[in-house]
């Protein structure tokens, strides 16, 4: 961050760190539960149950979790939902290392491991939130899109980081269980720094540290003001805080917009795995584990734009959410139809790269306009709807997604491009995205 902001470079990097522990956790989950599942005969669509059920769970904890950072500050909720990563990993390491030895049956692994993963839903939801509103509430207007960019480029870093390192915790004693150790190793060394690092803004422990200093709050003139502040304890006193609902007329038309995004986005993902081993695996006689190597690379090059584009294209450009969100739309639109129509690997990639640079420009210009939208007091409960609405995207989409998969391997695609240009339509047109412009 700038010296001209009052959010301090070590606490963004802290909350940086939380979540692209998290993110890097949950791909290296992702990329070796395949190989774990066929080894302890759990199917494939029980595999998929417990990342819909996790996220099911996600969508209906973050706004409690929002809630409750607005009550007890960002730090604690920030360190609540990196224990429950945590410990949700580790029970899922102890539950996948039983079910390969054989001491359990794999019924009992698939239900063990499924209340184990719940657990990332429930706790886990916690810390999303709850960064999003520390940096929020420490950046002005002017600097908080691409603050709220470069924090959500930890998932994209975590995409990479993720699959990359966890093969290096595949170890001999362990085996396929290691990376998931790893990271609840990580995650809690995470806590611990967190805890020692970032200020204590419980407002039980000092009243207004949960809502920050009246300096961190720009005016028009530029110099600083304590309205919001003031605003913020008056609703803290009264009670009036509250839970900030998805159909709150300020953030609707973002909640629709983000919402519809990240659908569009989870059901083509899920997806790609199975058209690289279709149209480039099989065409060629490539073994699984070479097709499964092009998938990776595949993700790779997609996080890659991603980060390419939030961490250097928004901050070059300096685009505001409303400009983000409709050409972020028109650039997946692109990569989209891209997919669809690629006959070979190298297209292909392109194509996925393009499409997640668009993604990459429309969610931070969704999450930074939501912010935007309402005042001080509200941040840590519009921080909520937006995990929610995050974790909604990943609870039907991905099945939608392959079930027209296989109907026909190109129709996701085509009616995700489609997608694509309806909402970059939206963003266009609809008053209050057009009014994000900050």
């Amino acid at each position: 961050m700038s010296a001209a902001t009052s959010l301090p470079r070590q606490h963004f990097g802290l909350v940086f760190g939380a979540l692209l522990v998290t993110a890097a956790g949950n791909t290296a989950l992702q990329s070796v539960l395949p190989v774990i599942g066929r080894a302890i005969a759990i199917p494939d669509m029980g595999i998929a149950f417990v990342f819909s059920l996790s996220a099911l769970i996600w969508t209906f904890s973050a706004p409690y979790w929002a809630l409750q950072s607005d009550r007890r500050g960002r730090r604690l909720l920030i360190q609540v939902g990196l224990a429950g990563f945590g410990i949700s990993m580790l029970l899922c390491a102890i539950v996948i290392l039983a079910g390969i030895a054989g001491l359990l049956v794999p019924l009992a692994t698939f239900v063990l491991f499924t209340l184990a993963r719940a657990l990332f839903g429930i706790f886990g939801a916690a810390s999303n939130p709850a960064a999003q509103a520390f940096v929020a509430s420490r950046t002005t207007p002017a600097e908080r899109t691409t603050a709220l960019a470069m924090l959500s480029s930890a998932f994209g870093l975590g995409t990479i980081i993720g699959p990359a390192v966890a093969p290096f915790f595949t170890l001999p004693v362990v085996g396929l269980s290691g990376p998931m150790f790893a990271f609840a190793a990580i995650a809690f060394l995470v806590v611990f720094l967190v805890r020692a690092g970032l200020p204590d803004d419980d407002p039980t422990h000092a009243p207004q540290a949960g809502r920050g200093a009246a300096a961190s709050i720009g005016s028009v003139g530029g110099s600083p003001s304590g309205a919001h502040v003031l605003a913020a304890d008056a609703a803290s006193e009264s009670g009036e805080r509250r839970r900030l609902s998805v159909t709150d007329p300020r953030v609707k038309p973002f909640m629709i917009y983000g919402f519809a995004a990240g659908s569009l986005q989870a059901a083509t993902g899920q997806a790609l795995g199975f058209l690289i081993i279709d149209r480039i695996g099989r065409p060629l006689a490539m073994s699984d584990g070479e097709s499964a190597k092009l998938i990776g690379i595949a993700f790779m090059a997609g996080a890659a734009a991603t980060l390419l584009a939030q961490w250097g294209i928004v901050r070059l450009l300096n685009l505001n959410p409303s400009q983000l969100m409709r050409w972020g739309a028109l650039v997946a639109a692109l990569g989209t139809a891209g997919i669809a129509v690629a006959s070979d690997f190298h297209a292909l990639v392109i194509a996925f790269a393009l499409q997640s640079a668009g993604f990459g420009f429309a969610r931070p210009g969704f999450t930074a306009g939501s912010s935007l939208a309402v005042g001080r007091a509200d941040q840590g409960a519009v921080a909520g709807a937006v995990t929610s609405v995050n974790g909604a995207c990943f609870v039907l989409a991905p099945a939608i997604g392959i079930g027209l998969y296989e109907l026909v391997p190109a129709l996701p695609y085509w009616l995700a491009a489609t997608g694509c240009l309806a909402i970059a339509l939206f963003a266009f047109t609809n008053p209050r995205l057009k009014a994000s412009a900050f």
